[in-house]
């Protein structure tokens, strides 16, 4: 995949996550995970694997699955353990603590956010 190819997906994953259209990112988001699984890098695979499950936790809590939110959830907030990874596009430790307070029901459902090249958060319209 091509890096123009993959930030498109990134940027649509985004924009359909911050819509709360928590399927649709799921699906664009592991898009991008098999292509980097292909490229076999498996610390990044594993972050943008919690990205997915992120989704799939969101998923089950809208439709009322605590099961399914705790589960999920737990590996989510698992794989995104750590240090913001330079290889990755978006921004994951804040996301992170905000899933978990979104997961527990004490908050918002966190917002994807893409990061510019030098690391600093893109403040671009869509990212808003």
């Amino acid at each position: 995949m091509t890096p123009e190819v993959r930030r498109a997906h990134v940027t649509r994953a985004r924009d359909l996550f911050n819509a709360g259209e928590y399927w649709l990112a799921h699906e664009a988001l592991e898009t991008v995970w098999r292509s980097i699984i292909s490229d076999g890098d498996a610390g990044a695979a594993r972050v943008w694997q919690g990205l997915i499950q992120a989704a799939a936790a969101l998923l089950h809590q809208q439709g009322g699955n605590s099961h399914g939110v705790a589960t999920v959830g737990r590996g989510a907030l698992e794989k995104l353990a750590g240090r913001q990874r330079p290889d990755v596009e978006v921004e994951t430790v804040r996301f992170r603590e905000q899933l978990e307070r979104a997961l527990a029901g004490d908050a918002e459902p966190p917002r994807l956010e893409l990061r510019a090249a030098d690391g600093e958060l893109r403040t671009d319209e869509g990212n808003r």
